[in-house]
């Protein structure tokens, strides 16, 4: 259960968009309040969302036996959302560089610690990926602790693309400062598609996994 929940948190990682406003706040003013607010934002969307999508899911009853279907069917509706989404975010057009348009410019144009707090609440709202990991922790069978685990492990991994580059700014702040202005042309050219991939390949996974359990 724990390795699977991780895998698709993994996946729910993979934000290329994450990475490059991270870049932005460490290279504030005050880059440390910055992006310890942006982190925390992150982090408290992902712990609210995780609580409540577990809530939703069990009250609906979908971690019983008998609700063998409606669970499958559940991740079977995910993993089709997931390639979806998928879909949307290979055919969506890049913003112009400088354009100032979309909530994110507006935040990121001015860093503050209120700003990147607000970055990560809207950038780490629940994604398929993000909930399928929900989804496994809720319909296993475990005790209250190994449910608990299993949403800590879900909500530390998907929130990796933000806390790791802070860890490694405040062990190394100008290595990592270099590196990440270093790596922004690489991952402004091909973050859409390894957005794209990492929710195909969740989808993938939900879909043949919905349709076994189906069959």
């Amino acid at each position: 259960m724990l390795a699977q929940a991780a895998g698709f948190a993994f996946l729910a990682a993979i934000s290329p968009t994450a990475l490059l406003v991270m870049a932005v706040f460490l290279g504030s003013a005050k880059p440390r309040e910055t992006a310890l607010a942006y982190v925390a934002g992150a982090i408290v969307m992902s712990v609210a969302m995780a609580v409540t999508l577990l809530v939703v899911i069990r009250v609906a009853g979908l971690d019983q036996p008998r609700d063998h279907d409606p669970r499958y069917g559940l991740r079977l509706a995910i993993g089709v959302l997931a390639l979806a989404a998928a879909v949307v975010v290979i055919r969506r057009h890049p913003r112009p560089a400088g354009s100032g348009s979309g909530i994110i410019s507006r935040l990121i144009a001015r860093p503050s610690a209120g700003s990147a707090f607000a970055a990560g609440l809207i950038l780490f709202a629940p994604s398929a990926t993000f909930i399928a990991a929900i989804q496994v922790v809720a319909t296993a069978r475990t005790r209250v602790p190994g449910t608990v685990l299993g949403l800590v492990i879900v909500v530390i991994v998907s929130v990796l693309i933000v806390w790791l580059p802070l860890a490694a700014f405040l062990s190394a702040p100008e290595a990592t400062t270099h590196w990440l202005s270093a790596f922004n042309g690489w991952l402004r050219a091909r973050g859409k598609v390894l957005a794209a991939c990492a929710l195909a390949v969740g989808g993938v996974i939900l879909l043949i996994d919905g349709i076994l359990g189906l069959t």
